[in-house]
């Protein structure tokens, strides 16, 4: 099946999915996503991880009959109104970036925290998880932010994106989730070295 992108307005990802899921039959369509991913913020003495897009404005949709496809993306009301205002862009993914994203994110469409140890100095002597995959596109760190700065291929270009970090110091704290998270934060604290 190969992967699309749909741009849309950002703010509006979600809707656009769920009208997508609603007047496209699922012979022609196979999933239909936004993805997201996890960023740790400190507020008022408690970690918190909030959970955002990582590519405002794209909706990804994996289809083997593309011309059916869009010949049902032309009856979703968002879509229409998107192709009069002439900013309608649907292209496919180039080889690899559908299985780059797939390798970085889980089922839920979600990049994870990756955690990373340093030696003191903003080193960096561990990393595991989302960015141990894409270790040659991080093109910088932002420790204090509790995230790093990674250079994505998204249709042929380079699209920079933020993926969330996790450090020793994050781990020893506990850290606020939502219900949804708090599987994950058990399954994680196993694979962080001590």
């Amino acid at each position: 099946m190969s992967w699309y992108v749909i741009q849309t307005y950002t703010g509006r990802e979600e809707q656009l999915v769920e009208m997508i899921r609603r007047i496209v039959p699922r012979n022609c369509c196979g999933e239909c996503f936004v993805i997201y991913s996890e960023q740790l913020r400190h507020r008022q003495q408690e970690n918190q991880v909030h959970v955002l897009r990582l590519f405002p404005g794209y909706v990804f949709v994996s289809s083997n009959n593309i011309g059916q496809l869009f010949h049902y993306l032309k009856r979703v009301p968002a879509m229409s109104r998107i192709m009069a205002a002439d900013d309608f862009a649907f292209t496919p993914l180039y080889d690899g970036e559908a299985e780059f994203l797939l390798g970085i994110m889980d089922e839920d469409h979600v990049v994870r925290l990756s955690y990373v140890a340093t030696d003191g100095r903003d080193h960096v002597t561990y990393l595991a998880g989302p960015l141990e995959q894409c270790r040659a596109q991080i093109q910088s760190y932002r420790f204090r932010k509790r995230y790093a700065v990674v250079r994505l291929m998204l249709e042929g270009r380079g699209k920079e994106v933020k993926l969330g970090i996790i450090l020793n110091d994050d781990v020893r704290r506990e850290l606020a989730y939502g219900r949804r998270w708090r599987r994950w934060w058990r399954s994680w604290k196993n694979i962080c070295p001590r």
